[in-house]
């Protein structure tokens, strides 16, 4: 058993120790292009998740988005916390996708904020069809005001490549309403040359207590 494997399923006994005294929400919309870690999905994409939180911290949920040639779906679980200023978590994400795509990810998300800023350490495994399994990291480093936010993140080990990303985020009438900016360098470009994407957003959110 992998540890993205094992962690998983630690995670599911607790949540069923925890029964079902948490809050469930569901989201749905539309991005005007798929831009993922500054690697580029797909051009217009609508999505829709469903989660689960619970007040001891733990989360779980599943998200899907439309990658043009097919689907890609997310599972997600993970434990997460605060003290005073400070939050941490820890997580799996399985990357899941169908019509042959992409090829499935796993990784451990580990994750740490202090005020405006928060740094992210994924590591994991790819599966790489018929290729060697490849090993992976990926770091990015956060800082959030008001709404406006600015990331950087480079990938380690069998993955290379680094983007930075700018944007501005807020709920308008009920909505989640989106700009960014993203900037990917060579090594993440199809282009083969690094490039800049204006990226706009809409979704809404639904408690479903």
């Amino acid at each position: 058993m992998t540890r993205s494997k094992y962690l998983l399923a630690v995670l599911g006994l607790a949540a069923s120790q925890a029964a079902v005294a948490g809050d469930f929400s569901a989201n749905v919309g539309m991005m005007s292009d798929y831009i993922f870690r500054g690697i580029k999905q797909s051009d217009a994409s609508a999505y829709a998740g469903l989660d689960y939180e619970h007040e001891s911290g733990f989360y779980a949920g599943t998200w899907g988005a439309d990658v043009g040639q097919g689907m890609e779906y997310d599972l997600y679980a993970g434990f997460g916390g605060a003290i005073g200023d400070f939050s941490y978590g820890i997580g799996y994400t399985g990357y899941f996708y169908t019509d042959d795509f992409d090829d499935t990810y796993q990784e451990i998300n580990l994750t740490a904020g202090y005020g405006l800023f928060s740094v992210e350490y994924s590591f994991g495994t790819y599966d790489n069809f018929d290729g060697p399994e490849l090993d992976y990291g990926f770091v990015a480093g956060t800082v959030e005001y008001e709404g406006f936010y600015a990331t950087y993140g480079t990938f380690t080990q069998d993955f290379d490549g680094s983007y930075g990303e700018v944007g501005y985020g807020a709920e308008v009438s009920g909505f989640d309403i989106g700009v960014a900016a993203v900037m990917s360098d060579s090594d993440l470009s199809f282009t083969g040359s690094s490039e800049t994407s204006l990226v706009f957003t809409i979704g809404k959110t639904f408690d479903l207590r």
